[in-house]
């Protein structure tokens, strides 16, 4: 079957190419993802025609996709405020998910898919974190941690820990129990 991709497939080629795949593969994969069309017929001028059409819609949705980022850009930092333990440490860590949640509250539908961090976030501060809008446009951002101020806990004194006793000390004091509890038998 062949395939006009709508958007870069790794291993298989860029957007706008034309390609010959399994049809399996095709009905499975490229097309319920929207990652390629089906290039009906064998005319050359029905597959240009479609590759113009899939050239005007990438470059709207890239003109669109940069006003975005443009305002983005302008936003610079987001800050989320999240709860904290004693030494100030995370309960979990800050995920793309809660960054999409910020950003919606801002006024942006921006999917956590698009949303790239380089490490997890797991601790207070400042960190860099990028959005993928389009093929092209990446707009690089910061994200500001702060510690919620009712959820601190104060931290606690260091109560030590008993250590455990060993395995052979309870066997030895169930073994000196059961002798001790049993009567001597008779003998005949």
């Amino acid at each position: 079957m062949k395939v006009i991709l709508q958007k870069d497939v790794p291993g298989l080629g860029d957007a706008g190419e034309v390609r010959t795949v399994k049809d399996g593969y095709a009905r499975n994969f490229l097309l319920p993802r929207r990652l390629g069309i089906v290039a009906r017929g064998d005319s050359a001028k029905v597959i240009e025609h479609q590759q113009r059409l899939m050239q005007k819609k990438l470059e709207k949705r890239s003109k669109e996709m940069t006003e975005v980022g443009e305002k983005l850009k302008a936003l610079g930092t987001v800050t989320i405020t999240v709860r904290v333990g004693a030494k100030n440490k995370l309960f979990g860590s800050v995920t793309p998910q809660a960054i999409a949640n910020v950003l919606r509250d801002l006024g942006y539908a921006i999917d956590k898919r698009k949303i790239e961090m380089t490490e997890a976030i797991r601790a207070i501060g400042t960190f860099k974190f990028k959005i993928r809008l389009a093929e092209k446009v990446v707009v690089p951002m910061s994200l500001e941690v702060l510690a919620d101020k009712d959820s601190k806990i104060e931290e606690e004194e260091e109560v030590p820990i008993r250590p455990p006793q060993s395995q052979a000390e309870p066997a030895e004091a169930v073994a000196e129990a059961a002798t001790e509890e049993k009567p001597a038998k008779k003998r005949k």
